[in-house]
């Protein structure tokens, strides 16, 4: 299993592409978000969560990293791009070369995690990321999952010790049937992602589509909790999904500094206390899956 200094990954998509459904800022420039990875790292985050397919993600951490010294003293999430398209007997090659790619982008020699970024993939190519681990290429392997359906049918394989999933105040799936204390049992080490649902808990009620407004008298409840714990509903969301069982840490973006900070203070915390964990487990009944998982978020549009 990884070890995290802070329960907390900087996610970065957004370092390489404007994304979230609160972003009102685009994506920060290469200074802005130069100055993001260093309060991340002055602040204890010392994971940085990317992709090839999140635009120049991978090109601005390696770049700044070595820039501000950083490049040995952070550890690197990145992904499989989707192989949808790929021939299924070019695959083997076709990984090294992206993940070959990834390595020179990030100005590293070897990637800390690599997970499948398609659930499908996984099931059908794990064998050649493992062949790339044994080579050196990677240390740790895994993918990050949409379903708790997919994680039930990889855990038998033992070979998976790293995911990413879905877990939010709103979104229990993965808790709810145990995969979180099956992972935290094989030592498999998982980050969560959508915290915030892209900002969805967080924005004004004024700024929620009307598509999705089906979650604000939920989220009022959590914000009644919140208040009279003497806490914002950012930090009652974050700290609740580090109460959730097997969960190493959360990956947070950020499109400034005072974001990270905030963040890495919710997570110096640490986990809410049980009583206060179970009333928002109890305050949030289970929501349609459209509601609560933003690519199918379309759907309501």
């Amino acid at each position: 299993m990884a070890t995290l200094d802070l329960p907390l990954a900087l996610g970065t998509v957004q370092l390489g592409m404007p994304y979230g459904i609160a972003n009102r800022r685009g994506q920060p420039d290469y200074a802005e978000a130069r100055a993001i990875l260093a309060a991340a790292y002055e602040s204890g985050i010392t994971w940085l969560d990317t992709a090839a397919a999140y635009g120049e993600s991978e090109i601005v951490l390696g770049r700044a990293l070595r820039e501000l010294g950083l490049t040995g003293c952070v550890k690197v999430v990145t992904k499989v791009p989707d192989l949808a398209a790929v021939p299924p007997e070019t695959v083997p090659a076709r990984m090294e070369e992206v993940l070959t790619q990834s390595l020179r982008r990030l100005g590293i020699d070897h990637l800390p995690v690599v997970l499948f970024h398609r659930e499908a993939d996984a099931a059908r190519y794990f064998e050649s990321l493992l062949s790339l681990q044994e080579r050196g290429l990677v240390e740790q392997v895994g993918v990050s999952l949409m379903t708790p359906e997919a994680f039930t049918s990889l855990l038998p394989d033992g070979s998976v010790e790293a995911v990413q999933i879905a877990a939010s105040a709103l979104d229990r799936r993965f808790s709810r049937t145990g995969l979180l204390k099956a992972a935290e049992s094989r030592g498999i080490t998982v980050f969560a992602r959508s915290v915030y649902l892209q900002g969805l808990l967080l924005m004004s009620e004024a700024e929620v589509p009307a598509h999705l407004a089906e979650v604000l008298p939920v989220r009022r409840s959590l914000e009644k909790l919140a208040g009279e714990a003497d806490l914002s509903l950012a930090e009652l969301a974050l700290r609740f999904v580090l109460a959730e069982t097997g969960v190493a840490a959360v990956v947070v973006g950020a499109e400034s500094v005072e974001q990270v900070r905030a963040n890495a203070g919710y997570a110096r915390r640490g986990a809410l206390p049980p009583d206060l964990a179970e009333q928002v487990r109890q305050a949030v009944p289970e929501l349609p899956e459209d509601l609560i998982i933003p690519h199918l978020w379309p759907r309501r549009a």
